[in-house]
């Protein structure tokens, strides 16, 4: 009830400021945005008792049941040298994406605040709650080409908290940040900090988008010494043409936890746990307002680092079909397969190696 009282008053005051930028003509340096997205998915390998979906998905999350993924209300402020972004979200992506969240944080979807540090020079510095620079799919459905997440998209920052310098020039993004931690706005308890990312985007031509973004830090206390390194690369080809491709890669490493055994005390330890990701992305125009898209995916977390299941290698493979009912709300279908090399899908008898499931959702944005 708070975050809905609070983003009433944010629409207010941004249509106080609208109709006072009306009367001056000019202006206004405040916009309010929003986004509703309603979903649907049935998994059609779960046992009908089950209500969420398997644990390493975080987007539509809820089994056989009409709900909201994602909605929120955005207010935006921005000058040529100062720029702040407050939105609040509520939705089934917030109650388990920042599950791990204090309480009063857990509906900030943005909150930062930024200033032009060069007046020639396009150089910012912003601090606060951001989305995340890491992987070319968000939680805003609609800026993705494909209706759900992939699994490496679900298994990598969403959003991030911290400090960071960004650079643009020409072709050219460069991208460096101080963090609380791996999509973490409270740092983890025992964890001193701080994590680092960068970002490295070269753009030769609007056909072609090459990226390579970097982490560098831990999601685990200091007495652990798991420090992990974490590499996501992608291109994304024709984006704006009848036909165009995304092509994605992650690989990660974490170092393997320190033992101490025996008597007198010995550690023992060294070594890195790796887990990485490839995936294919291609969607084809077939009309003004609509969009056939497929995806191939393939997820290796053997050692359980990220996603904790053991053993877990997966591949997923997906087909979508999206039609735009007006230029603001979007309809979208996709089906989905997983299959895994061993067991870890809960179905009516057990565990089974394959998972089938369908996603609709309805997402409108002003």
């Amino acid at each position: 009830m708070k975050v809905i009282l609070i983003a009433v008053t944010i629409a207010a005051g941004a249509h106080t400021a609208a109709a006072q930028s009306a009367d001056t003509t000019k202006i206004s340096p405040l916009t309010l945005t929003g986004y509703v997205e309603a979903y649907y998915t049935h998994d059609f390998t779960a046992p009908k008792t089950a209500q969420e979906r398997p644990s390493f998905l975080y987007n539509y999350k809820r089994n056989r049941e009409l709900n909201i993924n994602l909605a929120y209300a955005k207010l935006a402020y921005a000058t040529d040298r100062v720029r702040g972004n407050l939105a609040l979200q509520v939705g089934t992506y917030a109650q388990y994406n920042y599950a791990a969240e204090q309480p009063l944080l857990k509906n900030v979807f943005e909150a930062n605040a930024g200033v032009k540090l060069s007046k020639t020079h396009d150089l910012w510095l912003d601090a606060g709650v951001f989305s995340s620079h890491i992987g070319f799919e968000s939680a805003i459905s609609k800026d993705c080409w494909t209706l759900t997440r992939s699994i490496l998209a679900e298994n990598s920052p969403y959003y991030m908290a911290g400090a960071k310098l960004t650079y643009t020039t020409g072709k050219w993004t460069v991208l460096g940040s101080v963090l609380n931690g791996w999509q973490r706005i409270a740092k983890v308890p025992g964890y001193s900090g701080p994590s680092v990312s960068t970002q490295v985007q070269f753009r030769p031509s609007d056909k072609v988008t090459l990226n390579w973004s970097s982490f560098l830090g831990t999601d685990r206390p200091d007495s652990l010494k798991q420090g992990r390194f974490f590499n996501n690369f992608y291109a994304i080809i024709n984006p704006a043409g009848r036909f165009g491709v995304i092509l994605g890669f992650d690989i990660g490493t974490d170092r393997k936890p320190v033992v101490r055994t025996g008597s007198p005390e010995r550690v023992e330890g060294g070594g890195r746990y790796v887990w990485y990701s490839p995936v294919v992305i291609a969607r084809y125009k077939t009309s003004d307002r609509s969009y056939l898209n497929g995806r191939i995916e393939y997820y290796d977390d053997n050692k359980a680092v990220i996603i904790g299941i053991s053993g877990f290698q997966t591949v997923g493979y997906s087909l979508g079909y999206d039609y735009a009912i007006v230029p603001q709300a979007l309809f979208r279908i996709e089906g989905k397969i997983y299959d895994s090399k061993t067991p870890i899908f809960e179905t009516t008898s057990g565990f089974g190696r394959q998972n089938a499931s369908v996603t609709t959702s309805l997402a409108v944005s002003f």
